[in-house]
């Protein structure tokens, strides 16, 4: 079928599923029906404020169905969603605002950004407003999502891609009309993007406050979920519970579970692929940015354990060394990728410059190898590369190692000051239980990293190291433990 404008799009199946849930938030839900008269009203409130044709709405509440109402009544518009935590410090979003420049914020005091005009969380248009279809507009980029606050100013990332979808498109294992749970925080890429495409293809999407790993099986359960997003930090929640807690929901109905945004210890992924099967195991490799990603299914990461599988057919990639040069199968440089349609046909940055090498390849900021099949693996982030005594040290490789020790949550190791190897490896270790026996964890790491990877000193924590969206911040973290130096 042809592409449905996104102002269309919930009306094209409350036409055909008016009574079916659409979106269920920890048991309160709105039908397709609803949610078309809900967002029908809701954009004319906006309307009324100023948003207009391919303006930015600065949208910053919490997950929930307001959030995604927020969403679809921008596109009903013609405008662009541009999602932020509802959490951010008001510096940070003060810059965001200042750079994008948007026709509305909602989730802050009306008069905050004045004259911009703002909404609070809860806003509701009123009741007089009519909920009959809007005109048909569609919005020039789907959406505008933001990067960098945590190290600098921040940049928008503006996506080419229209405010429109082919409901018939194959796209993420997604299937017309299925159930997906996200219960990520919806202002991050991927579960924005999780979110929205399964609405587009007529899904009911459970989504969460935020993640709980019991709360998590438990609504795959409730609600029959057959696609489900997570990131390797979930997946170590769940499987950190009582195996009989785990085995006690009926989770048959799973038939995708996409994990992706960090690395997956190997172990971790065999864990899932016993308990749920190969076929059911996705990851996924990529950038908010869109020129390419990678793929594996489980039967294919058995064959190819640590791939993050091979480049779609939109994108190519290659491997480049220090020396600028391509780099053959099984040596490690730096990752870049250019989509198929052309250098810079995915998106346009706002607040940055792009980085590229002739021919219009780009990085992602990663490290990694192919085989000689095609499969990609990655190294780690090149921002995070530690330098010991001249040796390169990838702090993923010995992350990934801390992580298999018996009770470890998460960890994060970063590069300290020293005299005598310039650098020298810290552990911030997870562990609910406190710090472990140290000669039961050298013993352990001796089996997994060659001596020069293996941490000179530890810290242990008892607080996650990495958000919801599995990230870790390093750079904070080092700068942190270096004040205290």
């Amino acid at each position: 079928m042809p592409m449905l404008s996104l102002s269309r799009i919930v009306a094209f199946w409350a036409g055909s599923q008016p009574e079916r849930v659409a979106i269920d938030h920890e048991g309160a839900s709105v039908t397709w029906a609803e949610f078309e008269e809900r967002t029908n009203r809701l954009a004319r409130a906006y309307g009324a404020l100023g948003v207009g044709q391919d303006d930015f709405v600065t949208i910053g509440l919490p997950n929930g169905i307001e959030f995604i109402e927020a969403c679809f009544a921008t596109w009903k518009l013609g405008a662009t969603p541009q999602p932020i935590s509802a959490k951010l410090p008001k510096l940070e979003r003060d810059q965001i605002v200042e750079l994008a420049k948007p026709a509305l914020v909602v989730g802050c005091a009306p008069d905050e950004y004045a004259p911009t005009p703002s909404v609070p969380e809860c806003f509701a248009p009123d009741a007089s407003l009519s909920s009959a279809p809007l005109p048909e507009r569609t919005a020039a980029a789907l959406k505008a999502m933001t990067s960098g606050g945590s190290t600098g100013r921040p940049k928008l990332i503006v996506s080419k891609s229209p405010g429109a979808y082919d409901p018939e498109t194959v796209t993420l294992e997604i299937q017309n009309g299925g159930v997906m749970l996200v219960p990520g925080p919806l202002y991050h890429n991927g579960p924005f993007l999780w979110a929205m495409v399964a609405l587009f293809k007529g899904c009911t999407v459970g989504i969460t406050t935020r993640f709980d790993a019991e709360q998590t099986l438990h609504t795959i359960e409730r609600l029959r979920v057959d696609t489900c997003y997570m990131v390797p930090t979930m997946m170590r929640r769940i499987w950190a519970m009582p195996e009989d807690a785990r085995s006690s929901f009926d989770l048959s109905s799973l038939r995708t579970l996409w994990h992706l945004a960090e690395p997956c210890p190997a172990w971790l992924k065999e864990r899932f692929i016993e308990w749920l099967g190969p076929s059911v195991i996705w990851e996924l490799y990529g950038g908010t940015e869109g020129q390419g990603s990678t793929t594996i299914q489980g039967q294919d990461w058995l064959t190819h354990k640590g791939s993050v599988g091979k480049p779609v057919e939109t994108c190519e990639m290659k491997i480049i060394g220090e020396d600028g040069r391509q780099l053959p199968p099984g040596e490690v440089g730096e990752v870049y990728i250019r989509p198929t349609a052309g250098p810079g046909t995915t998106y346009r940055y706002l607040g940055a410059s792009a980085k590229a090498i002739d021919g219009g390849w780009e990085s992602l900021g990663d490290m990694g190898w192919m085989d000689a099949e095609g499969y990609l693996y990655l190294a780690d982030r090149l921002s995070d590369m530690i330098i010991v005594g001249g040796a390169n040290i990838y702090p993923a490789e010995v992350e990934a190692a801390l992580d298999a020790f018996p009770g470890v949550r998460s960890s994060a190791v970063i590069g300290l000051p020293d005299d005598n190897t310039g650098n020298r490896l810290h552990a911030i270790i997870d562990r609910p239980e406190g710090a472990a026996d140290e000669a039961a964890l050298m013993a352990h790491l001796n089996e997994h990293l060659v001596r020069y990877k293996t941490p000179r000193t530890f810290e242990w924590v008892i607080e996650p190291l990495r958000d919801e969206a599995g990230k870790v911040r390093r750079n904070a973290l080092r700068k942190k433990r270096l004040l205290a130096l």
